[in-house]
């Protein structure tokens, strides 16, 4: 089935010295132009990764927007989005499970030693160390992949894998159980501050067949400074703060995620308003100490069996759910839209799936939008003591079923418990958005 994401389009030169990313830096057109929700697209890999080729089924203009909306999809010119599916996301080599070890150069890690790689290959490390680091520095154009084949690594105050530069790197697990934990407070290296036990300033990708356990004292588990890609293998990882973090995207194609986090379990973000996460599949199990996932800009959800623990589930400025079978148990609110970027509308859409989200007492909201809410398809099966939706915009109540507190209802109320007189009648604010057509987000 082709999943659907939405991508930017250009933006008009008139607003673009106005759009703020998460932290407020101002954004220019150029900065958009390419940016997508959820990835970015696959670049060209040589020798033995394969990169496929995009694939585009076509765009469609977006219809203005109510108040606020409207007038920005005015002065922004352009709306719409493309059809895809995870193989214009992730090349043949980022979704082989297992290396080619023919040539592989075997290491052993011994206590108190950097282990420096500095040039292209597979790399398969070995044995058990304290206060060891294996930090990569090559090439821009290398691609370097670490096979952890039963490797043990526990420091104190610096990450286990350093990646410094790169083109990309993988960390395959072979089918084994590996362990890395940094104990203590992360160390800066001179203006950069490390603080995950895996810590990459370029392209990472995680896939293998074995198991990686990673623990965090004080700091994250993974930390990616451009694009992470995630495509198998088991992952248990306990830290202080967020568990799987990058700046630009993080993109899961499979895998199974076990996860206690002082923070968020996954968590993107960057300045430029483009930090998104895309998840086609995988098992996840997240314990939060804020949210399960977290993005920026957009947070798509095509497939995955996903639970969550924690303050709020999921939250992003655009939140699309078009499969997947999600539980969220949320002290405070299940999914939140919340504006974080103007890049994008303020909005929670629901095409398919089956979502059922508890909140607690409390000013809780279900599913709550700081802008709209779009439910095109899908099953929702809301527990809420005060409120199951909460709007700012509008509600479209297009197809799929919604249930609360255990009645199932015709539309879609407004902060409060239960059905309620106002609200998104079924059909009623639909639009073009009938039959569960998706032409919203990056704008």
């Amino acid at each position: 089935m082709k999943k659907t994401f939405i991508r930017t389009a250009v933006l008009s030169m008139m607003l673009a010295a106005g759009l703020t990313g998460c932290a407020g830096t101002s954004d220019t057109a150029s900065d958009h132009e390419s940016a997508s929700a959820g990835m970015s697209s696959a670049q060209s890999d040589s020798n033995s990764e394969s990169t496929p080729e995009n694939k585009k089924s076509g765009q469609s203009a977006g219809d203005a927007e109510t108040g606020e909306a409207a007038d920005a999809a005015e002065a922004k010119q352009l709306n719409y989005t493309e059809n895809a599916d995870s193989d214009s996301v992730f090349t043949k080599r980022d979704l082989a499970q297992t290396a080619d070890t023919g040539d592989a150069v075997v290491m052993t890690v011994t206590d108190g030693n950097t282990i420096d790689i500095s040039e292209e290959g597979v790399y398969v490390l070995k044995g058990s160390a304290q206060n060891c680091t294996v930090r990569v520095n090559a090439d821009e154009s290398a691609k370097v992949q670490l096979v952890l084949d039963g490797v043990s690594i526990t420091n104190k105050d610096f990450p286990a894998i350093y990646v410094v530069s790169a083109d990309k790197v993988f960390v395959t697990t072979a089918d084994t159980d590996n362990s890395l934990t940094v104990s203590g407070q992360f160390t800066s290296d001179g203006d950069t501050k490390t603080d995950a036990v895996i810590f990459s300033k370029d392209d990472l990708v995680l896939n293998g067949t074995g198991t990686l356990n990673v623990t965090s004292g004080y700091g994250n588990g993974i930390t990616c400074k451009d694009d992470l890609k995630v495509t198998g293998g088991t992952y248990n990882v306990q830290c202080a703060l967020d568990a799987f973090e990058a700046n630009d995207s993080i993109s899961v194609n499979d895998g199974t995620f076990t996860v206690e986090a002082g923070k968020d379990g996954f968590h993107c973000e960057n300045d430029e308003a483009e930090g998104t996460i895309t998840i086609y599949g995988g098992t996840y199990d997240i314990k939060g100490g804020s949210d399960g996932m977290q993005a920026c800009a957009v947070l798509q959800i095509d497939g995955g069996t996903i639970n969550v623990t924690g303050a709020e589930g999921l939250e992003a400025t655009y939140i699309l759910i078009n499969d997947g079978n999600i539980n969220i148990q949320a002290s405070d609110d299940g999914i939140n839209a919340a504006a974080r970027t103007n890049a994008c509308e303020t909005a929670i859409e629901i095409n398919g799936g089956y979502l059922k989200v508890a909140v607690g007492q409390g000013d809780t909201d279900a599913i709550d939008s700081n802008g709209s809410i779009y439910v095109n398809g899908g099953t929702i099966d809301v527990t809420a003591q005060m409120s199951s939706f909460d709007y700012d915009g509008r509600a479209e109540f297009n197809g799929g079923t919604i249930i609360i507190n255990g009645t199932e209802v015709s539309e879609i109320p407004q902060s409060m418990m239960g059905g309620g007189m106002r609200g998104g009648m079924r059909g009623e604010t639909g639009g073009s958005r009938n039959g569960g057509s998706n032409r919203r987000g990056m704008i």
